[in-house]
């Protein structure tokens, strides 16, 4: 079996977990939920006190973002712990829980803190670059980026499961993706374009509301293409996170993780 057999049948096993339990989609909910009032509260914090002029306040403004992008990145990286490790519960063969997740993520806490202080360190040169480089510091920074996420893509499960530090996790992160590279590349953008292609479903409404030919049905359209995008979000997001998952097992186990349910996992596809 060849690559593109292999991503399929994880792929097929990370909706497989998804739909087993259904209740990992909180996590990304609660991570959306929770970056939205930090935002929010920034925001209404600002209106409040008033803006700082960026001249006379330049290292308040430098110091509000860095706090802002970590804040983001460890709720992300906290709940993306979340479900993970509920996901490697399920292919253990166990029945993980919510409370599970926030169990895994709270053991881990120190760790996601070091890593999410790092993330948001890298997120922000990269959008330096993009800004004040012009289109061919974008083209970089979208280099740069593209392989630090591929580099780190075993990040969170390295930490969590192998308890190692942060220069050797990232180590064998990148490790684990040389390994796997066509097999985790393969699922991710597999997995982008099938929520994509999904994601363009939701154009249907806001049309169907414009030839009514009224703001109602316009309004109307819009709001459920909106929850249906969110309903979209969730899923993708909780998908991914399993992927990572099931890839992890895959790259440290040599077998393709199927043990917690034979039956979710289709047969080899000829030819691959």
């Amino acid at each position: 079996m060849g690559k593109f057999g292999r991503s399929w049948q994880l792929m097929k096993t990370s909706l497989g977990v998804l739909r087993k339990d259904k209740e990992i989609m909180i996590f990304p909910i609660l991570s959306f939920v929770a970056s939205a009032i930090i935002l929010v509260s920034f925001f209404i914090g600002f209106y409040f006190l008033g803006l700082p002029s960026m001249e006379t306040s330049l290292w308040l403004w430098a110091v509000l973002t860095i706090l802002i992008y970590f804040v983001l990145f460890f709720i992300v990286i906290f709940f993306n712990t979340a479900i993970i490790g509920c996901a490697n519960i399920r292919l253990n063969g166990g029945d993980p829980t919510v409370a599970d997740g926030f169990r895994i993520a709270s053991q881990n806490i120190g760790r996601i803190l070091i890593w999410a202080l790092i993330s948001a360190t890298i997120g922000m040169i990269l959008q330096a670059i993009r800004e004040r480089a012009g289109w061919a510091g974008k083209i970089i920074a979208g280099i740069i980026g593209f392989a630090w996420t591929y580099v780190t893509f075993f990040i969170i499960p390295v930490l969590i499961f192998e308890k190692k530090g942060i220069a050797p996790s990232i180590r064998r992160s990148a490790s684990l993706f040389k390994q796997t590279w066509g097999e985790t590349i393969i699922g991710t953008f597999g997995f982008g374009i099938i929520f994509f292609l999904l994601a363009l479903l939701g154009i249907i409404p806001i049309v169907l509301g414009a030839l009514l030919g009224s703001t109602t049905g316009i309004v109307i359209g819009v709001i459920i293409a909106f929850f249906y995008w969110a309903i979209i979000g969730v899923v993708a997001s909780a998908a991914n996170g399993i992927y990572v998952a099931a890839m992890y097992q895959y790259a440290t186990k040599k077998q393709l993780p199927s043990d917690f349910d034979p039956s979710l996992i289709p047969p080899p596809v000829s030819g691959f």
